[in-house]
């Protein structure tokens, strides 16, 4: 990343020397939040802040609940009913009773423990801060009616993007989008040799032409329309396979279901591969598959960020990504890979990727600038020290564990 900026994060960080910080979220394990916070948190305490995790704990019925909430929120028509709301403010309750310590910034992640404040009281935080992973700029109505009034008592508000803020952008927010860690197994250099091996254990033909997915099974990711786009590039070029590689997330129930309908999509074509960390996908083989594949895709319908997207780019990748969400931030349509709106869109990219291999590299390599300049993991963490300092500047805050003396 450069010496100046690794100087210019030491720098931001020394005032906030100390501080106690703690993330709590749903899971620790599937999807982008966990990833980062495994990468995020090592780093806020490698720079003097006392930063740690929790987590939440929930019952199968909670996490029905919430799963429908995130959906509601991306704007699906599901009515939150009174049992559901009940269920779901039960359960932030019970966790609200067993969070303990004091803290200088509590950073709630997504909707699952938004009630947590609510239901605490700000005892055991001096600063709370509610960071949203989703796209909530259309969200259902009654969805967001329920749970608005859970998010108005935190200090800050943070969205990937403004327009996610909906009608909060009058109370304070932040925009921070998400990174990737560049030396997590997932995102270290692979060649393509090794990437082939790994491969080939799980059925691929390393010698043939490869589409790949990495995404939850989820319908706002539409792995049934990226089957379907798959299906007409197979009409021109017989020998290509697809891969859909996903991993399945305590947080989120409806996964198994509609992995389900996925394989059933699928059929009896065996050049399409349905896996998840259950077959022994983990990073490193996602890496594997990111780094080998002949065409990357992430044809979501709603998308808070697609941290994948970003994942792929930093491997030199062209990707070819739904235009929706937080993904035209990373894709600049037809520079560095491309932005589609249909099934036929998809396959049309993706057939122009296979035919043309050297302008493809070229794209990638500017997809990995991109992400170099605004998606990596220590631009992350300087967003967050500049928030911290301008929370501690509006309204000074006696930091727990701040050292008065300085290095040096």
């Amino acid at each position: 990343m450069g010496k100046s900026k690794i100087e210019e994060i030491r720098s931001l960080a020394e005032a906030l020397r100390g501080a106690r910080v703690v993330h709590i979220n749903s899971t620790a394990f599937g999807g982008g939040v966990t990833e980062i916070l495994h990468a995020l948190i090592p780093l806020m305490r490698d720079v003097g802040l006392d930063a740690e995790w929790q987590l939440i704990e929930g019952s199968d019925e909670f996490f029905r609940v919430t799963k429908a909430m995130h959906n509601a929120l991306h704007g699906a028509d599901i009515e939150i009913t009174a049992e559901m709301r009940d269920i779901y403010l039960r359960y932030n309750e019970l966790n609200a009773q067993t969070f303990e310590g004091d803290y200088d910034f509590v950073i709630v992640h997504d909707p699952q423990p938004a009630a947590l404040l609510h239901s605490h009281g700000r005892s055991g935080g001096k600063r709370w801060l509610w960071r949203c992973h989703i796209d909530t700029s259309t969200p259902n109505e009654a969805a967001w009616k329920f749970l608005r009034p859970y998010l108005e008592p935190y200090d800050v508000r943070i969205f990937h993007r403004r327009e996610y803020a909906g009608d909060l952008t009058s109370s304070p927010m932040a925009v921070i989008p998400p990174s990737i860690d560049p030396l997590s197994p997932k995102n270290t250099p692979m060649s393509l040799d090794e990437s082939k091996a790994i491969m080939a254990r799980f059925g691929i033909d390393v010698e043939r032409p490869l589409l790949t997915q990495v995404s939850r099974f989820d319908p706002w990711k539409d792995p049934l329309g990226v089957i379907d786009a798959y299906r007409l590039v197979k009409k021109q070029v017989p020998g290509v396979q697809l891969a859909l590689i996903a991993s399945m997330a305590l947080d989120d129930p409806e996964g198994w279901i509609f992995y389900e309908r996925v394989v059933r999509h699928a059929g009896e074509d065996f050049d399409i591969h349905v896996l998840h960390n259950f077959h022994g996908v983990g990073n490193v083989e996602v890496n594997a598959f990111q780094s080998g594949s002949d065409v990357i895709i992430q044809k979501s319908l709603r998308e808070g960020f697609g941290l994948v997207v970003s994942e792929a780019m930093w491997k030199g990748r062209p990707v070819i990504g739904g235009n929706v969400g937080g993904i035209p931030l990373q894709i600049i349509d037809r520079q560095n890979g491309f932005l589609v709106e249909s099934v036929e869109e998809c396959a049309e990219m993706a057939l122009f990727l296979l035919r043309q291999p050297e302008l493809a590299q070229e794209m990638g390599a500017r997809a990995r600038e991109h992400v170099r300049e605004n998606f990596v993991i220590t631009r992350h963490l300087k967003d967050y020290l500049k928030l911290f300092l301008s929370m501690s500047v509006s309204a000074p805050l006696p930091l727990s564990g701040r050292s008065t003396t300085s290095k040096g």
